[in-house]
């Protein structure tokens, strides 16, 4: 009988008692790992698309801005608003380059992720190729798995665009 509010000797359980294998630990490491890198991909996609938006509601209110002075006939202009449409007009040109640049980067992102996915499978296949040779070999003992280990296994797919299926419980689209 343990002491109250502490644990009794039977209920402590110790790392070195579980039948994780450092396999399954790499394994677990991968998966956090690929996980965070997800993540951070659809940090930056949100960011451009913040950036997107941001750039395209300033464009619209200056070209609403600029409409506004275009009608208006020319004679009946004065030098400030010849000059402020000029300015608008130079403002949503410097805008729409910087938008461009910005599409130029999301898809120099796109094809970046695209051959680093690429890179991943190639590993992935190679890696569980040798695991698959290893595991043909008879394994005197047998140890058993929980579950949560056996449903967290990456899964890579024939075409290797999708490298893990279910990498955080469900099916992740970012890929």
């Amino acid at each position: 009988m343990g002491i109250p509010g502490f644990c009794s000797e039977d209920e402590i359980v110790s790392m070195a008692d579980s039948t994780t294998t450092v396999d399954d630990i790499e394994g677990e490491l991968f998966r956090i790992e690929r996980i965070r890198e997800i993540l951070v991909r659809r940090e930056s996609e949100l960011r451009y698309m913040m950036d997107d938006i941001q750039l395209c509601q300033e464009i619209s209110r200056l070209k609403t801005e600029l409409q506004k002075l275009l009608d208006l006939p020319e004679n009946q202009k004065s030098n400030e608003e010849k000059q402020r449409e000029e300015e608008l007009v130079q403002q949503i040109h410097k805008l729409v380059e910087t938008r461009d640049f910005l599409v130029d980067d999301v898809e120099f992102e796109r094809l970046r992720e695209r051959e680093e996915d690429k890179e991943m499978a190639e590993f992935l296949q190679s890696k569980l190729s040798k695991s698959c040779l290893q595991r043909a070999t008879p394994v005197p003992e047998k140890k058993m798995t929980s579950r949560g280990q056996q449903t967290s296994a990456p899964y890579v797919t024939k075409t290797g665009l999708a490298l893990l299926r279910g990498c955080c419980g469900f099916t992740c689209s970012i890929m």
